[in-house]
């Protein structure tokens, strides 16, 4: 609590911290998918990036909340699919990542995207007829909810090379269902292929260095499993070092780049090498190169295989997979203050209930990860409707490196869209664990949202026949609550001897009294409850557990 408090007075707001509110993690409202929450400073305020939820002629859905659980959507989204938002990509826009440089005052956003047309294919992954090529942009805005315009009109500058993977797409036929059927026919193909590249993660180390994690697209990676004797299709984990010129750009017009560390490293591998297929395609000639973290092949463990034979199981309409995406890392210290990371990724088909959460952990940024036995340590639970959870990232209360978060997305049904969940997490890094709280019932909210304040204004009327008060609940921070939200509402009533014939209606933050009330007109917050006996509550506050209580409260006056 101290932290708490410390964080709210540099924010200068007041000292009461204790609050009896609580949220559901359930009734989701929020369409999120491959969701990421940050703290913003700024706005006192949490916001929330997806790959659903924007309108039409945007990509990319932004929410914000005060509480890490009710959320308001932002219209519009957070790119503007037009010519002005230098939109490189032709489709799949995914997992966008929001980062704020406090120094500068720039919000850079990381996101994927594919390219369709073959010259721009060519251009990055040498062949024209590349499957699924997918790559990292970068967005920058002087705010939160944008409108974010992309750096450059083209991905970041860096060329991922795997000079020793055989590419076995090139001995077989479309739809590229079909693998070779061993290892020995395999090997026949030609080695060398660029890496498609999803799901971006930018980690900033304490040390100063940058990294950027990313999944190794699926498409096009078949890898040969020993135990089940056949090629699987994978997407891996993988970090590489970025420069720090970026970061640092008053300007934000300088695009990311590969470090030099890892730049080019593969060059002149393999040596049969031909950077193009013809003169009409040139293909890239840069080779860098990446560290991998996270794959079967370093560390398997059985709950990843779901998907392994999905082929015979689809009747041929499906390819035998295996993921590994949507990581978020972090850095911790042990009671002896050596460092431990934990990185937390996706592994199983996102629209199956096999879908669940892992974690690795590492003394060094770049490795060598090695998965819990633990895992998965996140996963479907049927009993309470709670499906196909996974890609989320890692938040601290108020920004802080204390009582974190996992919001992810989840489904409420096997076949319904994903929505945005939120999981309490807990890191021990002297037993290198990783793991979440209760997630049904009634489940305390982050610190820091209170005290709340309550305000009110006339809105129309204001005489005989009615006047109606625009309401509004505001956290420590100053962020609105969405009082239209399910989990939130105001309940008023008119005191005094002529309140039965002074009809009260509350839609959202509208109070509407009809008449002249003969008393004080009593509006108070409450939160929904899990409690089937108690489903709405009053919300209290207090400065110390040992003071007295008072309801979020205020009373309107004509």
């Amino acid at each position: 609590m101290i932290r708490a408090a410390l964080l709210l007075a540099a924010a200068g707001v007041a000292s009461a911290l204790y609050s009896d509110a609580t949220y559901t993690n359930a009734n989701p409202t929020t369409i999120a998918a491959d969701p990421y929450v940050r703290w913003d400073v700024q706005t006192g305020a949490y916001w929330a990036y997806s790959t659903e939820g924007a309108e039409d002629g945007w990509l990319f859905g932004i929410y914000t909340s005060p509480d890490m659980a009710t959320w308001s959507k932002v219209p519009g989204g957070a790119i503007k699919n037009e010519t002005d938002s230098l939109v490189w990509a032709q489709d799949w826009f995914w997992a966008p990542e929001c980062y704020y440089n406090e120094e500068t005052g720039w919000y850079f956003l990381f996101y994927a995207g594919r390219y369709k047309e073959p010259k721009l294919v060519a251009e990055y992954f040498k062949y024209p007829d590349f499957e699924e090529a997918s790559k990292i942009g970068v967005a920058v805005s002087r705010h939160p909810d944008g409108p974010f315009v992309n750096i450059e009109a083209n991905p970041i500058d860096y060329y991922p090379f795997d000079p020793n993977y055989r590419d076995v797409n090139l001995i077989m036929d479309p739809p590229y269902l079909v693998p070779p059927a061993t290892e020995e026919a395999g090997a026949t193909a030609p080695n060398g292929t660029y890496i498609p590249s999803i799901d971006a993660n930018v980690f900033f180390d304490d040390s100063g260095s940058i990294w950027l994690f990313f999944s190794r697209n699926a498409y096009r990676n078949w890898v040969w499993d020993d135990v089940f004797g056949e090629y699987v299709e994978e997407s891996n984990i993988y970090a590489v070092q970025l420069d720090e010129a970026w970061w640092h750009d008053p300007d934000a017009t300088t695009m990311p780049a590969v470090h030099q560390n890892f730049r080019d490293v593969y060059q002149g591998m393999p040596e049969d090498w031909v950077s193009s297929v013809n003169d009409s395609y040139p293909g890239p000639t840069r080779k860098d190169g990446w560290v991998a973290i996270v794959s079967s092949k370093l560390q398997p463990q059985v709950w990843e295989n779901a998907h392994v034979h999905d082929y015979a199981a689809s009747n041929g309409t499906l390819k035998n997979r295996r993921w590994s995406e949507g990581s978020t890392t972090i850095k911790r210290y042990d009671s002896s203050g050596n460092p431990v990371y934990f990185l937390t990724y996706s592994a199983n088909n996102y629209e199956s209930p096999d879908y669940g959460v892992g974690y690795a952990y590492a003394s060094s940024v770049d490795g060598p990860y090695f998965k819990s036995d633990s895992n998965p340590i996140l996963s479907q639970n049927p009993s309470r409707e709670v499906y196909s959870t996974g890609h989320g990232s890692i938040i601290g209360a108020m920004g802080s490196d204390t009582e974190l978060f996992y919001p992810h997305h989840a489904r409420p049904s096997v076949n319904a869209t994903r929505y945005l969940y939120n999981a309490r997490l807990f890191v021990e890094p002297d037993s290198l664990y990783m793991g979440f709280g209760a997630e049904a019932g009634d489940l305390r909210w982050p610190h820091g949202v209170a005290p709340l304040t309550v305000a009110a204004a006339v809105a129309s009327g204001n005489g005989s026949a009615g006047t109606t008060w625009t309401v509004s609940v505001e956290s420590a921070s100053g962020a609105a609550f969405n009082l239209s939200h399910p989990s939130n509402r105001l309940l008023a009533w008119v005191e005094g001897n002529n309140a039965t014939a002074v009809e009260v209606e509350v839609v959202g933050g509208n109070v509407t009294v009809g008449g002249k009330p003969g008393g004080e007109v009593k509006v108070v917050y409450q939160r929904a409850r899990a409690n089937e006996t108690e489903p709405w509550r009053n919300v209290s506050q207090a400065e110390s557990i040992w003071s007295d209580w008072d309801v979020v409260a205020t009373t309107l006056t004509t």
